[in-house]
């Protein structure tokens, strides 16, 4: 299953570090890209026939997106605040639609994510303020994590693009237990995922991460892969997680799905060899180191503070037991 492991740096191309479209994935509907700007760089793009969001992973920008007709019709600009690292806080974001040229500039440099999916509606150009951006702890235990679902089905409207990221504090297990989505039925949706990692530091350097992925008797598959920072994982289909963050290093990762269905929509199926954890979580706390973002800047460790201390963001904790969609995460 190597095909589905992607190294950080074997899928680059051009200015992008990441540049993955369902031909490079050897599938038909999601994409990933990634670029690292410098201070007063910009990259300019064709969405063509896919619907793109403008993620910051570290720094800010300024985005200019000409569309030719429609709601958005136009030259569109937007003004994202970004943040310092994504371990730092919750970000704000654009959406740009199908049929658009858009330029991404950035004064002070830094990393951005494009995720994609190919669509059918253009939709209009939005802005997503990060105090907009619903923030929700999953799971109990070891088993706690923080899911910022900027771009999920109930938080922001796009015609086939999920997307979400997920924060996992060291020594913790997410995407857990395992679950998939490659099965048009009640209860699951079929979703091609990609997952794009960064692991925070340690004094000594940068960390480590560990990702599964297996198949099913009819689609076999095994794959178990030690990620670091920029590395994809592909999941054309069956079981995936637990992703796992060892002691001493906090794991992000950027989801990104679409699907054949007309209904956008995220259901996932437990598999049921391990489903029975989720009943043990009613008797455990939250973990309290969560969550590890809100929307202020965490301060640096060592800086002395320059603003007043921040509140947590709003959150929810999915109900006990919960099997909605995207509950693994």
């Amino acid at each position: 299953m190597s095909e589905l492991y992607r190294p950080a740096g074997t899928t680059a191309s051009g200015p992008y570090t990441v540049a993955i479209d369902p031909a490079t994935a050897g599938w038909e509907w999601s994409g990933l890209w990634v670029v690292q700007l410098a201070p007063g760089g910009s990259v300019t793009f064709a969405t063509r026939g896919n619907e793109m969001i403008v993620l910051p992973l570290a720094g800010s920008c300024d985005v200019d997106v000409s569309v030719e007709t429609g709601p958005s019709k136009g030259v569109n600009e937007l003004r994202l605040a970004g943040r310092r690292s994504v371990f730092s806080r919750v970000t704000d974001f654009g959406y740009v639609p199908r049929d658009a040229e858009v330029t991404v500039s950035s004064a002070t440099g830094g990393r951005f994510a494009f995720p994609s999916a190919r669509c059918e509606r253009r939709l209009p150009v939005r802005y997503g303020p990060a105090e907009d951006v619903p923030v929700e702890l999953r799971g109990a235990g070891t088993a706690s994590r923080q899911v910022n679902n900027f771009a999920t089905p109930e938080s922001f409207d796009c015609d086939r693009l999920i997307a979400c990221e997920v924060l996992t504090p060291a020594g913790n297990w997410s995407s857990y237990p395992p679950h998939k989505h490659d099965t048009d039925r009640p209860g699951e949706s079929v979703l091609e995922e990609i997952y794009y990692f960064e692991v925070g530091e340690g004094p000594e350097g940068p960390g480590i991460a560990y990702q599964r992925v297996y198949g099913t008797p009819d689609r076999p598959g095994d794959l178990l892969a030690e990620v670091r920072d920029g590395d994809v994982v592909l999941i054309p289909h069956g079981w995936h997680g637990p992703s796992m963050a060892p002691p001493g290093y906090d794991l992000y990762y950027l989801n990104v799905m679409a699907g054949p269905q007309q209904e956008r929509a995220w259901r996932i199926c437990d598999d049921p060899a391990h489903a029975w954890v989720r009943g043990t979580w009613a008797d455990q706390p939250m973990d309290p180191r969560l969550p590890l973002t809100g929307t202020a800047e965490r301060p640096v460790p060592g800086a002395e503070p320059t603003e007043p201390g921040e509140q947590p963001p709003p959150v929810r904790s999915a109900a006990d037991g919960e099997a909605a969609a995207g509950s693994a995460r």
